[in-house]
């Protein structure tokens, strides 16, 4: 039995949904920023509770949108080391500088504690970051941080399209979120962003950056200095109706993540990352540590070799702060980010995963990881 690393599902009646979706837009001659875009952008916000959702090319436009609109330009963010490039790629092309911080082991996440530390007299916002669709307890600690000292709460949600914390959507916390519909997301698109917000502002002003900054989508009046992040009709048909089947999406992935979480934590040398009480997770990741003394590279090759099973991506191998790219905003070492991407694994999880599939990946992985 082949397990990949990761499955895009759209069964037939989805596919025929977005076939007709499509006919209708290439029909009308409606590309770009025409009524599905409209209609992606309210579902998509509904089911996350949010007021705005504005649709953009990635959710890292999504991120740099944000940041633009709240004014970051020559100040500095503060995020996590083990995330994605295009969190701190975002922050730069804002014209803001990096700062990264260290993470909790049990979370993944920045805590309270690690924000604080990293804030400074010229901190403009906080990035924070739901990795694999886990949102931090301490969320409403960092958010009352952030309050205190006048410093804008972003979130990064590119993994977190129906998390919740404490009944409280992803996307609800900061305010603003960036999403993205890369083709592995639980939401996917093919490519595409969105943007959630609660501040009516902040959804004209992403209008306009959008839009290559122009004041008036009928106009050639520029009013900032945008650039071609919009999304376009094809993308918002997909997502649409990818949207439509998250929550059977979630469901599942939740299933196989209870199994995994009983079948890792009896198994010595590995630690789970459990869900956090009150976390509703959407499992676009189970995430696992293993033991130090395991080369991780080997272990993923004997799995793909011996039983055809290929582990998800990391997240993240390398953290930022070592990543040559930022090596000019490196500030002295983070321990625990540095061990966490040193030892992190994800176990597949897709969205119609069997439990044969589950079976195979559970009574593999432990035959090869006992035998290392």
């Amino acid at each position: 039995m082949r397990v990949p690393a990761a499955r895009v599902v759209f069964d037939e009646a989805q596919r025929g949904e977005v076939l007709a979706l499509v006919d209708q837009s290439l029909a009308s001659g409606s590309l770009t920023l025409g009524p599905l875009t409209a209609r992606f952008e309210t579902a998509f916000a509904q089911r996350h509770q949010a007021a705005h959702g504005v649709g953009v090319a990635s959710g890292t436009a999504a991120l740099e949108i944000i940041l633009r609109a709240v004014g970051v330009g020559g100040r500095e963010v503060v995020l996590p080391a083990n995330t994605f490039y295009a969190s701190a790629g975002a922050v730069v092309h804002a014209g803001a500088r990096p700062v990264f911080a260290d993470v909790s082991p049990t979370t993944m996440a920045m805590d309270a504690a690690s924000v604080e530390a990293a804030l400074g007299p010229d901190t403009a916002a906080v990035m924070l970051v739901h990795i694999g669709g886990m949102i931090t307890p301490e969320v409403d600690a960092i958010r009352s941080l952030c309050d205190a000292r006048g410093v804008v709460l972003v979130e990064d949600a590119a993994h977190a399209h129906g998390s919740s914390y404490d009944g409280r959507p992803a996307g609800s916390f900061g305010v603003a979120a960036g999403f993205s519909f890369y083709p592995t997301k639980v939401v996917a698109a093919g490519e595409g962003g969105m943007i959630l917000t609660a501040d009516h502002e902040l959804r004209d002003e992403a209008t306009i950056y959008r839009d290559q900054g122009k004041g008036n989508f009928a106009t050639n009046d520029h009013v900032r200095l945008g650039y071609a992040w919009r999304m376009s009709e094809l993308s918002a048909a997909v997502g649409l109706v990818h949207l439509g089947a998250i929550d059977r999406a979630i469901s599942v992935r939740r299933s196989v993540a209870r199994r995994y979480d009983e079948a890792l934590s009896s198994m010595e040398g590995i630690e789970p990352i459990l869900e956090p009480a009150g976390c509703r997770s959407n499992y676009y990741k189970y995430m696992a540590l293993i033991d130090p003394a395991v080369d991780r590279d080997q272990l993923k090759k004997r799995l793909s070799t011996e039983a055809d099973v290929s582990l998800s991506g990391e997240v993240y191998a390398t953290p930022l702060h070592l990543q040559p790219v930022f090596a000019g905003y490196a500030d002295g070492p983070l321990p625990a980010a540095e061990d966490v991407c040193a030892r992190q694994i994800c176990l597949p999880v897709h969205s119609d995963m069997s439990d044969a599939e589950v079976d195979h990946v559970l009574e593999s992985f432990g035959r090869v990881y006992r035998s290392m």
